[in-house]
C-alpha cells in the first residue's frame, strides 16, 4: 500500500501559523523531472514574503525552493541521472514535501562526503552571491557593502568578497547581536539598519532587501557605484539621484543569470564546493526543523533572527 506524501501548503495569506501540513499521493516525474526524497529543505525570503500575500501568488499556495535528498524515480527523457544520485536542485513549485519533483537541468549531484543540509546551505545561495559579485565586478581595491549580510545568500557574499581579495567589505544588518558573527566571517565592518551612518561610502552594494531599505542602500554609495539588486521586497529609488551622482542599479535574477552565462553559471557551481570542502567557505546553518513545524521556520526568518540558512527536515 502506497504511503501518503507529506506536503506544506497554505490557503490563505498571513503569518506562517497558516501553514498546513497535509497528505498527497505519491507525484509522478514527467518529462525531464526527478523524483526526489528530501533530505533537506532550504527556507528562503522570498517564500516567507509569499505566505505574506506578497506577488499575489494564486492559492492554494505551494512554495518552491531548494531541496537536496536522494533520486528514487526519474521521467522520461532524463539520462544525466539515475535513481539513488543525491542531488540539489532548485524547484519551482512544492519544494516543502516529502518526496518533490525537480528539473534535471536545475539539478547538480552532491559531492561524496558532503551532506544534504551542507547542500541546501551552500549551492543556491552561493550561487546568488557569485552572480551579484560577478555583476557587480568589484576590483580588489574597492569597497562592498552587504545587506542581509547574515541571512543565507548575504553571509556567503561577505566571505566570497573577502575570497575574492575586495579590501573593504560592510556588513549591513537588522541588530547589533550579529556583528560577531559576521566579523568571525572576514567583515570588516558591521553596521544596522537603523544606524544613522554607515560609514564612508562604497563602490558596491549587495542589495536582498529592498523595500524601504533600498533608498539607503543606493544612498551609501559614492559617486559612480552602483548597486546589485537582488531582493523580492521591491522598492523604488529617485531617479534623480541616479543621475545626480553617476550611479547604476541592476537587477539581478539566477534564471536569467543560469541562462545567459551558463558557463560562468558552472564554474561558480565547481568553485563552491571547492571552496567548501577545502573549508575556505563556511556555509552556516542557523537551524535544522522538522517538516511538521515549517511554521517555526518561517518565523525565524520574519524576525531576521537568522544567522545564516534555515533549513527544514522531512
Amino acid at each position: 500500500m502506497e504511503v501518503p506524501v507529506r506536503r506544506v501548503r497554505y490557503y490563505e495569506y498571513g503569518s506562517p501559523a497558516v501553514l498546513r501540513l497535509e497528505e498527497a499521493a505519491t507525484p509522478e516525474p514527467g518529462p525531464g523531472e526527478l523524483l526526489v526524497r528530501t533530505e533537506a529543505i532550504g527556507v528562503t525570503l522570498p517564500s516567507v514574503r509569499r505566505v505574506r500575500g506578497e506577488g499575489e501568488t494564486p492559492l492554494p499556495g505551494v512554495l518552491g525552493g531548494e531541496i537536496a535528498g536522494a533520486v528514487v524515480a526519474i521521467g522520461p527523457g532524463v539520462s544525466s541521472f539515475a535513481v539513488g544520485d543525491r542531488i540539489t536542485s532548485l524547484t519551482f513549485t512544492g519544494s516543502y514535501a516529502d518526496l518533490v519533483l525537480a528539473p534535471d537541468f536545475l539539478a547538480s549531484r552532491i559531492p561524496d562526503g558532503a551532506s544534504c543540509t551542507q547542500a541546501v546551505a551552500l549551492v543556491r545561495s552561493g550561487h546568488v552571491a557569485l552572480a551579484a559579485l560577478a555583476t557587480a565586478r568589484p576590483t580588489t581595491t574597492e569597497s562592498v557593502l552587504i545587506t542581509g549580510a547574515a541571512s543565507g545568500v548575504g553571509h556567503l557574499a561577505v566571505q566570497l568578497a573577502k575570497i575574492h581579495g575586495i579590501k573593504r567589505v560592510v556588513a549591513a544588518v537588522s541588530s547589533t547581536d550579529k556583528a560577531d558573527f559576521l566579523r568571525g566571517l572576514g567583515a570588516d565592518e558591521v553596521v544596522t539598519y537603523d544606524s544613522q551612518h554607515w560609514g564612508e561610502p562604497v563602490d558596491v552594494v549587495l542589495d536582498g532587501v529592498g523595500g524601504d531599505l533600498l533608498p539607503r542602500a543606493l544612498a551609501a554609495l559614492r559617486p559612480g557605484g552602483r548597486l546589485i539588486f537582488f531582493s523580492s521586497g521591491g522598492g523604488t529609488v529617485p531617479a534623480f539621484d541616479l543621475l545626480a551622482g553617476s550611479k547604476t542599479v541592476t537587477g539581478l535574477t539566477m534564471a536569467r543569470f543560469a541562462n545567459t552565462e551558463p558557463e560562468l553559471y558552472e564554474q561558480h557551481h565547481q568553485q563552491l564546493w571547492q571552496l567548501s570542502q577545502s573549508g575556505r567557505l563556511r556555509p552556516a546553518v542557523h537551524a535544522e526543523i522538522p517538516l511538521t513545524d515549517a511554521a517555526s521556520a518561517h518565523e525565524i526568518i520574519e524576525a531576521r533572527a537568522n544567522l545564516g540558512k534555515v533549513v527544514l527536515r522531512p
